[in-house]
């Protein structure tokens, strides 16, 4: 273009950073504050993998209260035996600490942080592994109605072990990538059964059976002819927390300065040397 047309045009640009795989965006004003780090999740004994799904047709809201509510996991994943846990949480320096004991002795961690963030420790997935599983999640709204995730997993493998893994992985990846959103909405439209999907190898299951659950309470559900009882005290303190935080800023006083600090990463090691 001719000038001074092409002089007046810009494209604006916003300052990234990669780190543990994922490229992270500042969209405010003024300069980028720090990108938190992660320690933990930058080891290198460990497989580290990036999963992500993009603009699931709910509120970010859901998935969040998902995470708490891990009582949850007998309805929405079936698991037949295992039986309904024993929840117990609290508010931490970062958000919620919770942990969840199954009548069998299994137990399951979950460190959210506010506003939006999620570590869950849990048992290792096979005998080749040297101890826990960690992810750490993003859940990050795109409107009032879609969220995205974006996950990093750490798989505690080396060697030969971790090789084999990712091929794996690489192996599954190419014959299932985008499966479960199309097969969850196929469910949801009534054309398909999560029972019809059991024992599919081109898709993760509990994907799935996750979609279905978070996208049929609705966009945005109605909360108000709810009944919440003793296994829902991790959504309870996640409503009182964001409620609080938000007259906060309504009433113009600072909210609470979330921080991972070294007695939230603690107690996460203290449960994986527990599991492990």
């Amino acid at each position: 273009e001719p000038t001074p047309f092409c002089e007046r045009i810009a494209i604006r640009a916003y300052p990234t950073e990669e780190y543990l795989g994922l490229i992270f965006a500042y969209l405010g004003e003024g300069a980028a504050p720090p990108l938190p780090r992660y320690p933990d999740f930058e080891r290198d004994d460990a497989v580290r993998q990036v999963e992500i799904y993009l603009a699931r047709p709910c509120n970010y809201f859901q998935v969040l209260e998902k995470h708490v509510d891990y009582a949850r996991t007998e309805f929405v994943h079936r698991k037949t035996g295992l039986g309904i846990p024993t929840v117990s949480v609290e508010e931490s320096d970062w958000g919620i600490t919770m942990n969840a004991r199954r009548p069998g002795g299994e137990l399951r961690a979950v460190q959210f942080g506010m506003p939006n963030l999620m570590h869950n420790l849990k048992p290792r997935g096979s005998e080749e592994e040297t101890a826990w599983r960690d992810d750490i999640s993003w859940r990050v709204p795109v409107d009032d109605e879609h969220h995205s995730s974006f996950n990093v997993k750490l798989v505690h493998l080396t060697g030969a072990a971790a090789d084999a893994h990712e091929e794996r992985r690489r192996a599954w990846l190419a014959n299932a990538a985008g499966n479960e959103p199309w097969l969850a909405e196929e469910v949801l439209a009534g054309r398909l059964t999560v029972a019809e999907l059991r024992g599919r190898k081109d898709i993760t299951i509990t994907a799935v059976q996750d979609h279905v659950y978070q996208v049929g309470l609705g966009a945005i559900p109605d909360r108000e002819a709810e009944h919440l009882g003793g296994s829902d005290v991790g959504v309870v303190l996640l409503r009182a927390i964001w409620m609080r935080e938000l007259q906060a800023l309504a009433e113009g006083t600072p909210p609470k300065a979330w921080q991972r600090t070294e007695r939230v990463v603690s107690t996460s090691s203290e449960f994986a040397m527990v599991t492990g």
